[in-house]
């Protein structure tokens, strides 16, 4: 079993690094998921006997990078959920793409349906039954050439399936790697250039906020 990144871990947190390619949560392909992994790590490091409680309060699509927070005990895992649930969590993404929007910063608002058979996010011109509204902010960071790239800054308020992924496709700057949603081609780790920067939270016990970072993959599309 590979190492853990823990960011931080108390009572009742515990904040890790993704690894794109990893799932959150064990699924269908039968890999070892990053929940095992961060499980594993607790058990070891604290030496708990049988399974130790990791209660998932938010998810990453498995190519995608970065932060993920576990709660360590139930009350906790209410606590944490209720907050993104209410967008008391601040939530910043940095994206890679071959293009750069027309502008250089704005805040995108869609409609967005899911084809659950296809696992495919369509954006719809008007509100419709099973429909949700998406928010996203974002901003142009920097520029690179050879190959062309743009670095954007992510920030969702509305938590939805694929909304980052739509959100750049729709500004005309699809995210490397990301052929579901517009690029040319799959990156050569079969990842997408996204990445979970930065998250602030409220403790699920105490009157503070916290707030963990992580830089991104050391792989040639996130050298600007």
């Amino acid at each position: 079993m590979s190492e853990l990144q823990v960011l931080h871990v108390d009572n009742h947190l515990l904040v890790v690094v993704k690894p794109a390619g990893l799932p959150v949560v064990p699924d269908e392909s039968g890999d070892e998921s990053l929940l095992d992994r961060a499980r594993a790590w607790v058990q070891r490091e604290f030496s708990k006997p049988g399974k130790a409680f990791l209660g998932v309060v938010h998810r990453l699509d498995r190519p995608v990078s970065g932060i993920v927070v576990f709660a360590r005990t139930s009350k906790g895992a209410q606590r944490l959920s209720q907050a993104f649930r209410s967008r008391a969590v601040d939530k910043t993404y940095w994206g890679v793409s071959a293009t750069a929007p027309q502008a250089a910063s704005g805040r995108l608002e869609q409609w967005l349906w899911k084809d659950r058979e296809r696992n495919l996010v369509r954006v719809l011109e008007r509100e419709r039954p099973g429909s949700q509204l998406a928010v996203t902010g974002w901003r142009e960071l920097g520029r690179a050439a050879a190959p062309a790239r743009c670095l954007l800054e992510l920030r969702p308020e509305t938590g939805r399936p694929h909304q980052l992924r739509v959100a750049a496709a729709s500004l005309g700057a699809p995210l490397l790697g990301d052929v579901k949603y517009g690029a040319r081609e799959g990156l050569p780790d079969r990842s997408i250039a996204l990445h979970a920067r930065a998250l602030e939270l409220p403790h699920p016990t105490r009157s503070e906020r916290l707030r963990f970072e992580c830089a991104p993959p050391a792989l040639d599309v996130w050298r600007f």
